[in-house]
């Protein structure tokens, strides 16, 4: 086993696209859960409607890589309306009910006979990165980084939209948050009673936060479509929502660079655990597993290592116990 190796490749991908992509989608749930309190357990949907907008309007409509884009987050908008009008003057709970069950919904109905015409059903849709390759400023068959971390020309271009949109949202939330706005948003958590005593709608603070939330999900379902250059309805199960709680409650909620720490620190610990257990079995010292046992180990050390964060700094890697005062009512 070649651990230097392991290291090298798992260093990659806490740097990767996909890193990136789940980073763009835990901002989101981060302004959810980490500075408002909703209990959103569906992020996934909006990452799913945004990958189908720009999926949809591309290969099926021939329509510009950026109207795709304003249709995946139009989509997104729409979702967010959907699911805020009827929950979110009820208890948190209600919301968190509603999110993952429409979710699981949409997937279902994207991957039914009845929506093939449109959406490929489980075949999905396929050759949507055209748009987004022919204005790649790098040279795809070259090799751009040092050592483990190089990455070949296109790649490179999906790192560098993507993590400048990681960026961007970034200090988007850091001036959103210190504004009057933000300073609201966070009142809402800590204890909504006392914010609606101060006559703020806080129904329609809550609404604005799950939009513009459900928008920057959609933004990097957009990302993972353009970046895979095909997209199928069972890549957004559930289990990424969850992937994006680990990442979020890893790197520390309710602060603006925990998701972005997060997702490092996932991808990393996913790609190591995964080339060790590999390693070890080629060696014949997990003789009692198969290859595919494998993901069920590296999911359960993964979250026995969540479970000990939790215990021992419940705040996550770069949280604050302040932070974690979270109106569940």
């Amino acid at each position: 086993m070649d651990l230097v190796s392991i290291l090298a490749e798992s260093t990659r991908s806490a740097f990767g696209p996909i890193a990136a992509i789940y980073a763009l989608a835990a901002i989101g749930l981060n302004l959810h859960f980490g500075y408002t309190g909703l209990l959103n357990f569906g992020q996934v949907g909006f990452m799913l409607v945004g990958a189908y907008g720009v999926g949809i309007s591309v290969e099926l409509f021939g329509l510009p890589l950026l109207v795709g884009f304003g249709v995946g987050l139009a989509c997104a908008f729409l979702l967010a309306l959907l699911l805020g009008i009827p929950t979110l003057r009820l208890r948190a709970d209600y919301l968190a009910i509603t999110t993952i069950a429409a979710a699981e919904v949409l997937r279902l109905v994207y991957r039914a006979g009845f929506a093939e015409p449109l959406t490929g059903g489980v075949y999905g849709l396929q050759n949507l990165s055209d748009g987004f390759r022919s204005i790649n400023p790098f040279d795809p068959g070259e090799r751009y980084g040092w050592g483990a971390l190089a990455y070949n020309g296109n790649h490179m271009w999906v790192l560098v939209v993507t993590w400048g949109l990681v960026a961007v949202m970034c200090g988007l939330v850091w001036m959103l948050m210190h504004s009057p706005w933000g300073r609201v948003i966070k009142g809402i958590r800590e204890d909504e009673e006392a914010v609606r005593s101060l006559g703020k709608n806080v129904f329609a603070y809550k609404m604005q936060i799950l939009v513009l939330g459900g928008l920057v999900g959609a933004l990097a379902g957009c990302m993972l479509a353009v970046y895979q250059a095909s997209i199928q309805p069972d890549q957004f199960k559930p289990q990424v929502t969850f992937f994006l709680w680990v990442i979020l409650l890893l790197g520390g909620a309710g602060r603006v660079f925990g998701p972005v720490l997060g997702a490092m620190a996932f991808w990393f610990l996913m790609n190591f655990t995964d080339g060790v257990l590999r390693g070890l079995g080629s060696m014949g010292l997990l003789p009692f597993l198969d290859g595919p046992d494998y993901g069920a180990i590296q999911l359960a050390f993964v979250g026995l290592l969540l479970v000990l964060l939790i215990v021992f700094r419940p705040q996550g890697l770069i949280g604050d116990r302040k932070e974690m005062l979270i109106n569940v009512k």
